[in-house]
């Protein structure tokens, strides 16, 4: 099952047949992939005192994507933006905006501090309501266990969290604590369902495996918001955060083999994210406790982080290229096709006409 197959797999209320090609909102997870990248930049310059302009250039290039894509996805209508909030397949994915908004505001505030601020409790509102309006759908029930994957964690428990390190960035301290209170126990409760569906339920599809890095994305972004709500100190909580983490990126190391056998698509990008807040998390704690060979751990986690999305970016990059000149080859070909049915019609005309004066002649 590709991604173009889950995206147009409906089971909520009949999509609305848009002219163009789809756009599904896991795509999203493009430009929340590229911003998480310039967190884990952010991350490193008391690391490496590396300049601010580098974080800075990846916050244009993903506030340039978010806008492009959330164009593009609006402008398919109301009716297909309802349709994915149905969908159990493709409604978590809904939040990624939300969460890429939540990430740029952030990011904004460190250069316009009030207009950062306006944002972040803006995008956080939208994210808070996202993510209560599809659990409030969820508990309707009816949702078929093999739809659950680990994308359910996106709109409550990394909103609230993401959520908590931004209100926390702006000085909303209480907002910050409360948002923490959300994604901590979200994360809890959805975790348990998560996990017993990957466990003893079939394989997830091959469009939605990437969605198991997100395991691991939960607890590092948990341990960037604990960090800014309660300080950078190494404590209980943040060990025990920390931990959890390292555990969730040794279950990565042994999915190798299952990831090795996927093909890159857009969607894919679910691994951007997540390993982008591990190595932001693993920066931090690198800036906290200062080890023997520092700048070299974190010289090989930013550079590791940077290849990794850049080679999805560029094989992304191919795929949009392909898919291009696809719809410029099909497009000719219908056209050739119209034409010769069109001078089909038009060929009889002649010969019955000359039918005619042939029998008129003969008379």
């Amino acid at each position: 099952m590709s991604v173009t197959q889950v995206a147009e797999k409906d089971q909520g209320p009949r999509r609305h047949k848009f002219a163009g090609p789809r756009v599904p909102p896991n795509l999203f997870g493009i430009a929340l992939g590229i911003a998480g990248l310039a967190q884990a930049w952010h991350a490193a310059v008391p690391v490496l005192g590396t300049p601010q302009s580098v974080p800075g250039a990846l916050d244009v290039l993903a506030a340039a994507l978010w806008l492009v894509l959330a164009g593009a996805y609006l402008a398919q209508g109301p009716r297909i933006v309802l349709a994915d909030l149905h969908d159990p397949v493709l409604s978590p994915f809904v939040s990624a905006s939300a969460l890429t908004a939540v990430l740029l505001a952030a990011a904004l505030a460190q250069d316009a501090p009030s207009a950062g601020r306006v944002l972040v409790i803006v995008s956080l509102a939208v994210t808070i309501a996202i993510g209560g309006w599809l659990t409030g759908q969820w508990m309707t029930g009816g949702i078929d266990p093999d739809s659950v994957h680990p994308g359910y964690f996106l709109p409550t428990a990394a909103g609230g969290l993401i959520g908590a390190n931004a209100a926390a960035q702006v000085h909303l301290h209480a907002l910050a604590e409360a948002s923490f209170g959300i994604g901590v126990i979200c994360w809890i409760m959805l975790g348990s369902v998560i996990l017993n569906r990957l466990f003893t339920r079939p394989a997830l599809p091959p469009a939605l495996v990437p969605t198991i890095a997100i395991e691991l994305g939960i607890p590092a972004v948990a341990g960037l918001a604990y960090f800014a709500v309660a300080g950078r100190t190494v404590s209980f909580v943040a060990c025990a955060l920390g931990g959890y983490t390292v555990l969730m990126a040794l279950v990565q190391v042994r999915l190798v083999p299952v990831y090795r056998r996927l093909s890159v698509t857009p969607g894919s990008w679910a691994f951007t994210f997540a390993y982008a807040a591990a190595a932001a998390d693993a920066l931090v704690w690198l800036a906290i406790t200062k080890p023997p060979g520092t700048a070299g751990y974190a010289i090989a986690v930013i550079t590791l982080l940077t290849s990794f999305v850049s080679w999805f970016a560029f094989r992304t990059v191919v795929l949009a290229v392909r898919a291009a000149r696809c719809r410029t080859s099909s497009r000719g070909r219908e056209a050739t096709r119209l034409s010769r049915a069109e001078g089909s019609k038009q060929e009889p005309q002649p010969r019955l006409a000359r039918s005619v004066h042939n029998d008129r002649s003969a008379r």
